[in-house]
């Protein structure tokens, strides 16, 4: 049965799994040299580090749907043991030994040359106004091996698509843990899961749900109803419209063609284990574990 997700949707959805490497990859438990032992101190501090030596408001601007007391555990103290270029240093450094050892036995390597040429032409037409992470990541120099810059297309995809989803979820006055109780009153994630791996504790996440069923979006209990149904259909509507950029730079042909070709990458990743295949993974990272 074909995918019938729109274009932007399944394309997201393909490079975002391959650009999840980083964040199941063993590599990253180098970062222990730079005094990040812990997980999401070093997560916070490699994702945020091409905006350079930020602080905990910053940086929860950014991420949005990370709650400020869990980005506040990684920044300003992960200054404090290393820097923004030391930090991107190491993380090209084990992106690369993970991209490559995750995609050693993926026999064609023409598919990954075309992936990364159209994935590029895409990203690097897109406008990084209002999109301070895309926009960071696009001031990048673009990585020499061929896994790396795979892995850095991806990102920017990535990251273009998740600055352009904030701003949806801004403008429909959805907050962060607010995006997480509409998507657990969908079956997508949980209270418990999300404060490990979110950082919104169990007071944050029932006053989110006061807020939404004061609006209607959630019952009491922050079940599903109608009106929060169609308010994250709109959601993800407007997100696909402010991603349409890079596609349109494409083409209908190429966008259907960097599909196509991205979708053995992304299933090869998930089959032999160096991504997870659904969110939130069935065994996350938790807050003070690596």
């Amino acid at each position: 049965m074909p995918d019938e997700r729109p274009p932007a949707r399944l394309l997201a959805k393909q490079l975002g799994l391959i650009h999840n490497i980083a964040y199941y990859s063993r590599e990253t438990r180098d970062f222990a040299s730079l005094g990040l032992a812990e997980f999401w101190r070093a997560y916070v501090a490699w994702r945020c580090a091409p905006v350079g030596r930020i602080g905990p408001a910053t940086a929860t601007a950014l991420l949005y749907n990370f709650a400020p007391a869990m980005v506040g555990d990684a920044l300003p103290s992960a200054w404090e043991t290393t820097t923004p270029d030391r930090v991107l240093a190491l993380r090209d450094d084990c992106l690369t030994r993970a991209m490559q050892r995750g995609l050693a036995s993926f026999a064609d390597r023409t598919v990954l040359s075309e992936a990364i040429m159209l994935a590029r032409r895409g990203i690097e037409a897109a406008d990084s106004a209002g999109r301070t992470l895309f926009g960071a990541h696009l001031d990048l120099p673009w990585p020499e091996s061929p896994e790396l810059s795979l892995w850095h297309a991806c990102t920017l995809w990535r990251e273009y698509r998740g600055d352009g989803h904030n701003i949806a979820l801004a403008a429909a006055e959805v907050d962060g843990v607010e995006a997480h109780v509409l998507l657990a009153a969908r079956g997508i994630g949980n209270a418990t899961t999300i404060e490990q791996i979110r950082g919104w504790t169990k007071p944050e996440w029932e006053a989110a749900i006061d807020r939404l069923s004061d609006r209607g979006l959630v019952g009491p209990d922050g079940s599903s109803t109608e009106a929060g149904l169609e308010l994250r259909r709109a959601i993800e509507a407007h997100t696909d419209r402010l991603a349409a950029e890079p596609l349109a730079a494409l083409g209908d042909r190429d966008v259907e063609r960097l599909i196509e070709l991205s979708a053995p990458i992304a299933s090869h990743l998930v089959d032999n284990g160096a991504v997870a295949g659904q969110w939130p993974p069935p065994k996350p990272v938790r807050r003070g574990e690596r």
